[in-house]
């Protein structure tokens, strides 16, 4: 699988198997799990299957004017408690067999994950308070 760095962009090859072992950045050292994931369905998969951290998928469109409002509450949360949790973002446009695979009707959609087994979803644009009380009760239930 490969990662990009969400601080030094830098692409990084990390083996599927080594996905739990909190990988770094071979570039800038600094924890690959810190920050927003654009993946694809191969890179979702990886994630899914690998982690042991819960994680959490934004589905977005990029004509999509909440999706675009919301990216920058997503990844501040996204700085602020990476490594408690996976962040995760999935272009329905660039992947729309992923958007049917998970049923996903409108966006933006946040769906939680620990492992393969969906914990839940929440469609809209959430406000920084109600991205964090989610992310809370992911944390308190995982």
């Amino acid at each position: 699988m490969q990662l990009q760095c969400p601080h030094c962009h830098k692409t990084n090859r990390i083996p599927d198997e080594r996905l739990a072992d909190e990988p770094v950045c071979g570039a800038c050292g600094k924890a690959l799990f810190a920050g927003v994931h654009a993946l694809d369905a191969t890179g979702l998969q990886a994630v899914l299957s690998q982690s042991t951290l819960p994680v959490i998928i934004d589905f977005w469109a990029p004509w999509c004017g909440p999706c675009l409002g919301f990216a920058p509450t997503y990844a501040a949360a996204a700085q602020k408690m990476g490594g408690k949790l996976i962040f995760v973002k999935i272009d329905t446009e660039a992947n729309q067999a992923l958007g049917a695979q998970y049923n996903i009707r409108s966006i933006p959609t946040l769906a939680v994950f620990k492992g393969k087994q969906e914990l839940g979803r929440v469609s809209g644009a959430l406000p920084p308070k109600q991205l964090q009380e989610l992310i809370d009760q992911v944390l308190h239930t995982s």
